[in-house]
């Protein structure tokens, strides 16, 4: 994030919260991203799993240890006796070495695309927790702004009661509303607390630390980009699996044909022979062995890793088909909140305004009833708040959409 954006998001988060002096972090919804990569602590851990890979990989393709013998033998008056020194080294007949490696440096690739999907995943989890808290504050200031109607006219209703001019049972009721009113911001305050809770994990913060969610809900736009499988970390590593599977099969047939041994030995001989003494002889040596592949020819695991390289090619394809069908439904909810928050706003909204406006007016001269007012104000409440709703939901569903297209 850039210094002007930052200030910007903390210049938000103070109008949001004036009472902003103590430290905390500050993020928005385009900045979120940001700080889950950077702090989040499950996704350090899963960047471990690139280590490990690698790890397999310096492993990976290298010959057996060469073996050292040594082999003393006498008979039993230690008269005679025979030492032999030797040196052997395995060596395969096949690529199989090379095919290790290649294993091994596919799996380094999917094991990155699985940190890349793990990121994916908590910086949908953030974002939809960004959302619900900019959402409950656009249902808190519209509540607020209930509040402010609904104080002035029970205030004017206590003060007719109070001349004689209006019933006090009215002006008891307008209090009522007021207070309804109130008790439901109470309840919007502690639904911000509870997502306001559940970013913390996400974004790495420590117990006692102060989380200030700044910016707005942007503009409500339907996407016009195409989704490609091909951008998704979950469908790359699962393509990348298929194409380790498809080296393991040539691994597996490689291994048909085990390693061959080949080493040099240097013996030294001391034997008795009578009556003239005692002959020492020195003897110099090359020594092979050949496995014969009779009894096991790795046929199990050669067809298991083919039937690994199917399932996968299969698993691959599904999920390509799965991306662009979540995407699909995502686009489609988008448009039909688009298309409920435009119809409300232009159509419903004005037509209950003016119903509680009229039903208002009737009332203080004497033409309507107290409930017909409160039903009239409450009908345009249900409509506003069903406005936000169709704006947060298609938010949500926004955040979907770019989840799916593994958006940044």
């Amino acid at each position: 994030m850039s210094r002007l954006s930052f200030l910007a998001v903390l210049a938000s988060a103070c109008m949001i919260h004036p009472a902003l002096a103590e430290p905390g972090v500050v993020v928005s919804l385009a900045g979120v991203g940001d700080r889950v990569r950077a702090q989040n602590p499950d996704l350090a851990a899963a960047r471990l799993r690139i280590q490990e890979a690698n790890g397999r990989l310096t492993q990976s393709g290298r010959l057996q240890n060469p073996e050292l013998g040594f082999e003393l033998s006498h008979d039993p008056r230690f008269r005679a006796r025979t030492a032999e020194v030797s040196f052997s080294q395995r060596f395969p007949l096949t690529n199989r070495l090379q095919l290790e490696k290649s294993v091994s440096a596919t799996e380094v690739k999917v094991a990155q695309a699985e940190v890349r999907e793990v990121e994916r995943r908590l910086i949908s989890q953030a974002r939809e927790g960004i959302v619900n808290v900019l959402a409950v504050r656009q249902r808190r200031e519209l509540l607020r702004s209930q509040v402010e109607v609904a104080q002035r006219f029970t205030d004017t209703l206590s003060g007719n009661a109070a001349k004689g001019e209006a019933s006090v049972l009215d002006a008891g009721q307008a209090r009522l509303e007021t207070a309804g009113i109130n008790l439901e911001l109470r309840q919007l305050d502690a639904e911000e607390v509870a997502a306001v809770g559940s970013i913390k994990p996400l974004l790495g913060m420590h117990p006692g630390e102060t989380l200030y969610v700044g910016g707005s809900l942007p503009e409500m736009v339907l996407p016009a980009d195409a989704v490609s499988p091909s951008s998704r970390p979950d469908f790359q590593a699962t393509r990348l699996e298929a194409q380790a599977a498809g080296q393991s099969v040539a691994l597996e047939q490689a291994k048909r044909r085990e390693d061959v041994q080949g080493g040099v030995f240097l013996s030294v001989d001391r034997s008795e022979d009578e009556p003239g003494g005692y002959d020492r002889e020195g003897m110099v040596g090359v020594r092979f062995s050949l496995p014969l592949p009779f009894w096991n020819k790795n046929e199990g695991a050669i067809q298991e890793a083919k039937a690994r390289e199917q399932r996968l090619k299969q698993e691959t394809a599904a999920l390509g088909r799965g991306i662009r069908l979540e995407a699909e439904a995502a686009v489609a909810e988008m448009r039909q909140w688009l298309t409920l928050a435009k119809e409300t706003e232009s159509t419903l909204l004005p037509l209950a305004t003016e119903q509680a406006a009229a039903a208002e007016d009737a009332y203080q001269k004497g033409l309507g009833e107290l409930v017909t007012v409160f039903r009239a104000r409450e009908r345009r409440l249900q409509l506003q708040a069903s406005r936000l709703d169709a704006v947060k939901q298609f938010h949500l569903a926004r955040v979907r959409y770019e989840t799916a297209a593994a958006k940044p």
